[in-house]
């Protein structure tokens, strides 16, 4: 007898979270379905079984079409860099409202719809007490605005849908983009630290994250919850800094930046950014999310009802991650 296939449906699957997922539900033997932008790089799906949607998020007929007959859907698709208000809710909260619409509609009794949210939605902790699922949101940028009201949104359907959020904290691992630049900078001989005060955060590796992520959806107790999904260990910058400088067999110079200079480099680029198309990378809402003094989750929720635990360790994943940046001649 040949089992029933499950059918997953995936958003962001050419990023670095949703690419990680996507091999993660391949080889759990689902079959995977990745809803792209027309303009998306496919080059982490190569010669792999995915079919591919190049409909983006705003086109309803086809979405109806792909959605119909799906057991899963994940959706990690999200905007975390704009030029103004208007794009990160366009991104976040309207994407989201499309989906939910369209899979009540015409699939209404889904398994699962999870959506991947961040801890910005919650906002910063502080170094005595972690963010968990019952601390009041409180976040600091208009991105983590913006992820606080798609979760708002996911919630008014979860009376109609099984729904579950999950919230990540910083992510690195293969095929990361954002946390590289720590270690390109590192390899040039640099270590750089924000500020003269002790930091704490929560960081987990990609493979943990879509761990955590696919347990939220095949769990049965999941629906309607919120889970913070990150490392069990919380961690400081010389700490992260020692790792990296075991799995680079060399020792970096370590230089402090002052909270005032963060914020006069971020002032500039926000500045030069107006003359140009793209949103800045960094400006002074990056600037603030960088000089708080803790990021961290406590993710026991998780842990006593998922079963969820961090498997690689920090020196571990560190190692994994500056060996495939140099295999792939990113470093």
């Amino acid at each position: 007898m040949i089992s029933e296939k499950i059918v997953s449906v995936v958003t962001g699957g050419t990023g670095f979270v949703g690419s990680n997922l996507v091999d993660l539900l391949i080889a759990k033997g689902h079959i995977v379905k990745c809803i792209v932008r027309k303009t998306s790089n496919l080059r982490w799906f190569e010669n792999k079984p995915v079919e591919v949607f190049d409909s983006g998020l705003f086109d309803k007929e086809k979405l109806k079409n792909i959605l119909k007959d799906a057991d899963y859907l994940f959706h990690v698709a999200g905007v975390v860099k704009a030029k103004n208000e208007t794009g990160y809710f366009r991104g976040n909260v309207e994407t989201t409202r499309n989906l939910l619409e369209i899979v009540y509609e015409v699939n209404p009794n889904i398994k699962k719809i999870v959506i991947v949210s961040s801890q910005t939605a919650c906002g910063p902790s502080t170094l005595q007490k972690p963010c968990n699922e019952e601390t009041t949101p409180h976040p600091i940028t208009t991105y983590g605005r913006s992820k606080l009201a798609q979760e708002e949104l996911a919630k008014s359907f979860m009376d109609k849908l099984p729904i579950t959020i999950v919230r990540s904290p910083a992510i690195y691992g293969e095929r990361d983009t954002e946390i590289y630049l720590v270690f390109k900078t590192y390899q040039k001989g640099l270590m750089t630290l924000i500020g003269f005060n002790k930091k704490e955060l929560s960081l987990i590796h990609v493979k943990d994250l879509v761990d955590g992520i696919y347990l939220a959806a095949v769990s049965n107790n999941s629906n309607g919850e919120i889970y913070f999904i990150g490392s069990e260990e919380i961690y400081t910058w010389p700490q992260i800094g020692e790792a990296i400088a075991k799995a680079f067999g060399k020792k970096a110079i370590t230089l402090r930046l002052p909270h005032w200079l963060v914020y006069t480099v971020a002032a500039i680029a926000q500045f030069f950014a107006m003359f140009s198309s793209k949103a800045a990378t960094f400006n002074l809402e990056k600037a603030r999310d960088f000089v708080q003094e803790a990021w961290t989750m406590d993710v026991s929720k998780a842990v006593n009802d998922l079963g969820f635990h961090q498997n690689v360790s920090l020196e571990d994943g560190i190692k994994r991650t500056v060996d495939w940046y140099k295999d792939n001649k990113w470093l």
